[in-house]
């Protein structure tokens, strides 16, 4: 089943959720639906066409700040998939600080990197194992965990994620 972005009742986007659940939203009266996907989900007396972006009927508060919650996933989509050290395909997560040393498991010490730079680095640091970064690496932007909830953003929710960022 397809996510569906909720959005507060001012278009602000604030969570990402299954459709199962907007559909819940949209029943309790909570929630209107905004765009569908074109399918339909059926039940014994009623037909819903399934939505992908809903808006909630109340306005909610929202914490100031916000920060993409850290997933191996996400760590992924901000290198794009690229190791951190040579820049070829990434499949596996590297801590800059080893937390064997103490590094903390935080955006600031976490990039993708390949196997083999994985292992050549082990538990050293990259200037003790003689690598150099290619970038630093830095916490996503403060609207970017919409990007990583997802394997891909959907048409339909790139107008109210424009007006967020």
């Amino acid at each position: 089943m397809r996510s569906a972005l909720v959005l507060n009742a001012t278009y602000e986007p604030l969570s990402v959720v299954s459709a199962r659940r907007a559909i819940c939203l949209v029943l309790c009266d909570k929630a209107e639906v905004v765009a569908e996907d074109g399918s339909v989900i059926h039940s014994e007396k009623l037909s819903l066409a399934s939505p992908i972006v809903i808006r909630l009927r109340y306005v909610v508060k929202v914490p100031y700040h916000r920060h993409t919650a850290m997933s191996r996933r996400a760590v992924f989509a901000r290198d794009n998939h690229r190791c951190g050290y040579c820049g070829s395909h990434a499949d596996s997560i590297d801590h800059v600080m080893p937390r064997s040393r103490g590094g903390l498991n935080v955006w600031e010490n976490v990039i993708a990197a390949c196997r083999g730079c994985n292992l050549r680095k082990r538990d050293r640091t990259p200037e003790e194992a003689g690598m150099k970064l290619s970038t630093v690496p830095r916490m996503p932007r403060e609207m970017s965990w919409i990007a990583y909830s997802v394997p891909r953003v959907p048409e339909q929710w790139k107008p109210y994620l424009a007006e967020a960022s």
